[in-house]
C-alpha cells in the first residue's frame, strides 16, 4: 500500500476524492493512477448517482462479500448499510437469504440474481422477470447487473491484492462470523 501521503498526493493528479485516499483498497489501487481513477468514477456513479434503490445495492453488496469471503467488502459496506439505517438482522439475513423471512420481495430477487451471477455468470430468465417485477426502473435492472459485476471484481481484488482493513476496524461485523470462502486459502496451481 502507498502511505496516506503519497495516496492523497495520487489521488489529487487523478481526481480521486481524499476520503477515498484514504481507504485501503484505494492505497493499493492508486498505484495505478489511470486505473484507480476510472474505478472511482464507476464506484461513485453507483454509490452517489445511480437509479438503484441503495438497500437494494448493499444487500447485494453484502452477499457477494458473503459468498465470495471478501472480509475487507463485508467488513466496509456493513458500516455503509448501517449508515443507510438498513437493519442489522436484515444484513444478517443475507447469509442465507432463502431461509429468511425479513426480506422482500425485492430484495429477494437482487440477491437471486446476484446468487445465479455468481454460480452460472447470468441471471435466469425466471429471476429476470422476478426483478422486472419488483424493480420497475429499467436503469435501475442494469445497475443491478452492473452492480453485480462491480462488487465481484472488488471481492477478487480485494481478496488477491490482499488488502486489509483500516486499523481499528474490527472484521466480519456483527459476530465475527467467516464464510467458507474465507476460511479456505487461495492456493496456486503451481503448489498443487
Amino acid at each position: 500500500m502507498l502511505d496516506a501521503d503519497d495516496a492523497r498526493a495520487a489521488a489529487a493528479r487523478v481526481g480521486v476524492p481524499e476520503s477515498m485516499a484514504d481507504l485501503s483498497v484505494f492505497k493499493v489501487l492508486l498505484r495505478h493512477e489511470d486505473l484507480a481513477a476510472r474505478v472511482n468514477g464507476l464506484l461513485h456513479q453507483l454509490l452517489w448517482n445511480g437509479t438503484l434503490d441503495a438497500r437494494l445495492r448493499e444487500l447485494v453488496i453484502m452477499r457477494i462479500g458473503w459468498c465470495q469471503g471478501s472480509m475487507y467488502e463485508w467488513t466496509q459496506h456493513w458500516r455503509v448499510a448501517r449508515m443507510l439505517e438498513i437493519p442489522e438482522d436484515d444484513l444478517v439475513a443475507v447469509r442465507d437469504w432463502k431461509a429468511s423471512d425479513r426480506l422482500s420481495r425485492a430484495d429477494r430477487a437482487v440477491l437471486a440474481a446476484t446468487d445465479e451471477t455468481l454460480g452460472a455468470g447470468a441471471i435466469s430468465t425466471a429471476t429476470w422477470a422476478e426483478l422486472e417485477a419488483t424493480v420497475p426502473d429499467e436503469k435501475a435492472r442494469i445497475e443491478v447487473v452492473i452492480a453485480i459485476a462491480n462488487w465481484s471484481m472488488f471481492a477478487q481484488l480485494l481478496r488477491s491484492l490482499e488488502v486489509p482493513l483500516e486499523e481499528g476496524v474490527d472484521p466480519w461485523p456483527p459476530d465475527g462470523a467467516v464464510p467458507e470462502p474465507a476460511r479456505t486459502p487461495v492456493r496456486s496451481e503451481l503448489e498443487l
